[in-house]
């Protein structure tokens, strides 16, 4: 249940006048990946807009075990180029995502490759079952014929399925939508529960993404080749994913996406920055106890700190945290994905083909056995050879590598611990892990795993913070009129 209901900017203001900033309120946050450094942002945004002479949060720590921020934003460099190694494209209407660009002045990039341009191949472990036209023409009026011929050939395959397909991504995003609205017309939610009820999501995670799609009219080839390519490349996973996660990597699918120029990871590292927060790196926190009126952080370092609020902003599943008193959450399994990048050039012959440039742009893939990667893109061309990624659920060894690639001049292998492995009905870790001020961001995980769905979560959490932080204060009012509708007004509000 949403136990405090809706907040006007009104009464928000109000409850924080009646802060008193003690050593009480320093906040720990577990994480410097997206969702730590949101809270942060988002805590000391909300202090600064509604409580100008003396912020409610004192201090901010951040834990960090590894040495730089961002968690599973990184970036690697192969040939003196940077390129994205974990969290890697934004939506157009990532809201927040956009804010933090703004706002830390940060420069967007478009993908190298145009949608135009970009030629795509369905591999099934023996054959290619789908190729687009390619064309190495520079020349707009080629490659406008040629995005002609593979927009008759899709649809000749697929047919109205695809605008099928497209109508639920767009219901889906603009639900989705309803987490930018303005404070008055947007409650502080205490579980993701109400807070996917509230948006007209939850429904999306009782079922798997095949079963909506099947009940969409999609037709199974599409299902079974394109829509499963997207959620290979993006979640690793099958059609079998739950239906609001596989809707989302639906949407990472189209147009206009984007990421940022030198790696997405400095919209974490910027808002930290700014946030006015005590950064404390190759620190691991190895037991949080919470003694009545206070949380003891000890970490690896042989230090303990106190902390008023904790917040952990970092998957539980694979960390060693001790908690005391013990919390519950139910037992989730992460989806490992490897990427592996590789400077050198492919083998034609390994897909059955005589020129290398036969071999398409994007090479995605079927559900087979038969077929040891995800996905093999090209994200650089140079002068001699390219620079690829390669998405896997398994390690690419050197010997599976040398099947694909006639020629390797380097290779480098990142194992992610990336989202959860979905599966319909999902059950949802509480926000609230003790009752008390013990918060965990990435229980929304569980409904979609992206930078922008972390940094919506993070927000809630900053806003229950406040909110639980002012005891004594009715936040329960019902009869709050709608404003702020508009996902732009809340866009410009940051």
């Amino acid at each position: 249940m949403i136990k405090h209901g809706r907040i006007t900017s009104l009464v928000f203001c109000f409850l924080l006048l009646h802060f008193s900033p003690t050593h009480s309120n320093t906040v720990c946050i577990i994480g410097s990946g997206i969702g730590g450094a949101s809270v942060a942002h988002f805590l000391r945004h909300y202090s600064a807009v509604y409580h100008s002479s003396q912020s409610p949060i004192g201090q901010i720590n951040i834990f960090e075990r590894n040495g730089v921020v961002g968690g599973r934003m990184a970036t690697v460099t192969v040939a003196g180029e940077t390129f994205e190694a974990g969290a890697s494209i934004l939506h157009p209407k990532n809201y927040h995502a956009l804010n933090y660009t703004k706002y830390l002045n940060l420069q967007l990039k478009a993908p190298k490759l145009t949608d135009d341009s970009l030629s795509l191949g369905i591999w099934d472990g023996h054959k290619f079952v789908y190729k687009t036209f390619n064309s190495k023409s520079k020349l707009p009026i080629v490659q406008r014929l040629v995005s002609l011929a593979n927009s008759i050939m899709i649809f000749f395959r697929y047919g109205f399925s695809l605008f099928r397909m497209s109508s639920l991504v767009e219901v889906t995003v603009n639900n989705f939508l309803r987490y930018y609205e303005g404070l008055n017309s947007r409650p502080v939610f205490e579980s993701v529960e109400e807070m996917l009820k509230w948006a007209g999501l939850y429904n999306l995670t009782t079922r798997t993404l095949g079963e909506e799609l099947g009940e969409a009219g999609l037709s199974p080839l599409l299902i079974q080749e394109l829509v499963t390519v997207i959620t290979r490349i993006n979640y690793g996973q099958s059609v079998n994913i739950s239906g609001l996660a596989g809707a989302v990597s639906l949407a990472g699918s189209g147009g206009g996406l984007w990421s940022i120029e030198g790696g997405n990871w400095q919209m974490a590292a910027g808002l930290i920055n700014r946030s006015d927060v005590v950064l404390h790196l190759h620190e691991e926190i190895e037991s949080v106890s919470y003694l009545g009126d206070v949380y003891v952080l000890n970490s690896t370092k042989g230090k303990s700190y106190n902390c008023g609020v904790t917040v952990v902003a970092t998957p539980l599943d694979e960390l060693n945290i001790d908690f005391n008193p013990r919390i519950s959450v139910p037992p989730r399994k992460l989806q490992h994905t490897h990427a592996t990048f590789v400077r050198g050039l492919l083998s034609p012959a390994y897909f059955g083909l005589n020129l290398l440039s036969d071999i398409p742009d994007l090479v995605g893939t079927k559900e087979s056995p038969d077929v040891p990667f995800s996905s093999i893109s090209i994200l650089k061309q140079h002068e001699n050879d390219m620079t690829y990624k390669i998405f896997s659920r398994e390690p690419m060894t050197d010997a599976l590598l040398d099947k694909f690639f006639s020629t390797r001049k380097e290779t480098i292998k990142i194992n992610w611990s990336a989202y959860p492995h979905y599966h319909a009905p999902e059950k949802f870790a509480p926000f609230i892990l003790d009752g008390q001020h013990l918060y965990y961001v990435n229980a929304f995980e569980n409904a979609a795993s992206t930078m922008e769905t972390s940094a919506v979560a993070a927000e809630n959490i900053a806003r229950l913070i406040l909110s639980r932080l002012s005891s004594g204060v009715d936040l329960s009012s019902s009869n709050l009129t709608r404003v702020g509708s508009n996902p732009s007004e809340f866009h410009s509000e940051l």
